[in-house]
């Protein structure tokens, strides 16, 4: 049922994957732009401790913010999947498999996240291991969403490299937008794979790798939101998928 709708209606489910996809990178920036240079304090256990106790409802609306980037994340999943298929039913799925890891890594992530501000508030925590052990805790909750979230982003990465050949290679979506998904790719699997084994690399890179990540994703929800995509060449190759 959902399929023939979708026949009927594909600019109504592009849309809808724009508006999740917006909803995705407004919270992914608030969170890890905003609310972790505000709160963070790279090498210093101590002062990121006392910034998140002196601001608890930012890290929770932070952290909310991280979680709800994975909820929103599951049904334009599918929806990527449903608005490509007609590219490639193979290729479609590799990307949906690529995506599926990243999705499963990344919500294991935001459970060290939610460890954080638990563990500095426990008064059980202070008493059992002290004032200053405390703090250590929570940094290497910390540490472990940093590199879980890296894993997931390399996964990811690869999403982007196949999501933008079936782009490239759809004719009902900008060519542009493909290579551009494909370039954020490239820049996510350089990021990611610096961050987690070559940290002084990636301290050269980022953030200005992560540029064109924003640049593509948003080039393409922003499309999906405000243009849909071409219903007369998207029917053309569902039609030419069912004859063959």
């Amino acid at each position: 049922m959902a399929i023939r709708s979708l026949e009927t209606a594909p600019l109504g489910y592009a849309r809808l994957g724009g508006a999740l996809y917006l909803v995705i990178i407004l919270c992914g920036l608030f969170a890890e732009g905003f609310v972790t240079s505000k709160l963070l304090v790279g090498g210093d256990a101590a002062a990121t401790a006392r910034n998140i106790l002196a601001a608890p409802l930012l890290w929770q609306v932070g952290a909310a913010g991280n979680v709800l980037v994975v909820l929103c994340a599951v049904p334009l999943l599918w929806i990527e999947y449903l608005l490509l298929r007609p590219v490639s039913k193979s290729v479609v799925l590799l990307a949906l498999f690529f995506n599926l890891v990243s999705l499963g890594v990344e919500a294991v992530s935001k459970v060290f996240l939610l460890l954080v501000l638990p563990t500095l508030e426990s008064a059980q925590y202070q008493q059992a291991f002290g004032p200053q052990q405390v703090p250590m805790l929570a940094n290497f909750a910390l540490k472990l969403h940093e590199i879980s979230f890296n894993v997931a982003l390399l996964f990811f990465g690869f999403t982007c490299l196949v999501n933008g050949y079936l782009l490239v290679r759809s004719g009902y979506f900008p060519r542009i937008i493909g290579v551009l998904m494909q370039v954020a790719g490239t820049c996510y699997l350089v990021a990611c794979w610096a961050s987690l084994f070559a940290p002084v690399l990636a301290g050269k890179l980022l953030p200005g790798v992560l540029l064109p990540c924003l640049v593509g994703e948003l080039s393409w929800c922003l499309w999906m939101l405000i243009k849909g995509l071409d219903s007369a060449k998207w029917q053309a190759r569902v039609s030419e998928n069912q004859r063959a």
